[in-house]
């Protein structure tokens, strides 16, 4: 007896399989959000600095990896180690030099002089390799789809999902389970208290700044196979960064990851269901956030 497939039931196979597809794709991209805005979280907590320059890290993450694989033959794994470290050094050198002088002053002053510093390093990169994307192949291994439970996935998106949510973990424990990430996480999400209790907040400041710039540029990497590399690739990835850290909470570093992955998925079914409303849609959530929770969904409420 020949089986018979209802229309009905073959379309809802297809609308589920299209979900999981978008579904895998969101938190890819998440994955993207997450890692940079928990950079952005720890440095603006520990600093009280609105770092702009954060789109900029992202893209010198994706630009290094182009470049090193170029010139000195240098692999994607390698560079997922090598380019954050470049960009820890950076990153306290940006520090040192520009941003502690203006953490005495209002926070306006650090927003406009990372806005300036991103201006520059986009206009460095555009002189040095033009506005045309970098190429960057996907990694050896992670090329082409995977067939899990009937449903065809790209490999690489679930390897950048996995990867954020590892890194994210390492990350947590580290901050929570090691002396001196309890003490980073008690500056980044409470300094005042920090310092009554007689924490040297001061002291983290450099190397928490490095640390924020350096999982920006890891998220920079990650993104290089998969997005184009471009020089103002950040510009409008920054503005995501801030909404996202607003909906998570300010200075939350839980809630700056949790919201990243939340942001990706909006964004994936946005573009899937929504089309051009696909970033009106972040931003959409972002207000409902602010007006149901002005704290944003983990941040203190005398943070508000």
């Amino acid at each position: 007896m020949t089986r018979v497939v209802h229309p009905r039931t073959f379309g809802s196979d297809l609308n589920m399989t299209a979900f999981i597809q978008y579904t895998v794709q969101g938190l890819a991209a998440g994955g993207f959000y997450a890692l940079a805005a928990l950079g952005l979280a720890i440095i603006f907590g520990a600093l009280g600095v609105v770092n702009f320059a954060h789109g900029s890290a992202y893209m010198l993450g994706a630009v290094l990896s182009a470049v090193l694989l170029t010139t000195l033959n240098v692999h994607f794994w390698a560079a997922l180690v090598i380019v954050p470290l470049l960009m820890f050094a950076f990153g306290i050198l940006i520090e040192r030099l520009l941003v502690r002088w203006l953490l005495r002053l209002d926070v306006l002053y650090n927003f406009l002089l990372t806005f300036g510093l991103s201006l520059v390093l986009v206009d460095v990169v555009k002189n040095l390799y033009g506005v045309s994307g970098l190429p960057y192949e996907q990694p050896a291994g992670l090329q082409g789809l995977i067939h899990v439970g009937g449903v065809t996935l790209p490999k690489y998106q679930l390897f950048v999902f996995v990867f954020s949510v590892l890194v994210c973990v390492i990350v947590w424990v580290l901050l929570t389970r090691t002396r001196a990430g309890m003490i980073v996480r008690a500056a980044t999400e409470d300094p005042d208290r920090a310092r009554a209790l007689g924490i040297n907040v001061s002291r983290w400041i450099t190397p928490v700044f490095g640390f924020g710039i350096a999982v920006a540029a890891l998220s920079g990497v990650l993104a290089a196979p998969f997005r184009a590399i471009t020089a103002t690739m950040g510009t409008n990835f920054v503005i995501i960064l801030f909404a996202i850290v607003v909906i998570g909470g300010l200075g939350s570093i839980l809630g700056a990851v949790v919201a990243g992955f939340l942001v990706g998925l909006v964004e994936a079914y946005g573009q899937a269901y929504a089309g051009t409303f696909a970033q009106i849609a972040i931003f959409i959530l972002m207000v409902i956030v602010i007006l149901v929770r002005p704290a944003g969904l983990f941040g203190r409420r005398d943070a508000a």
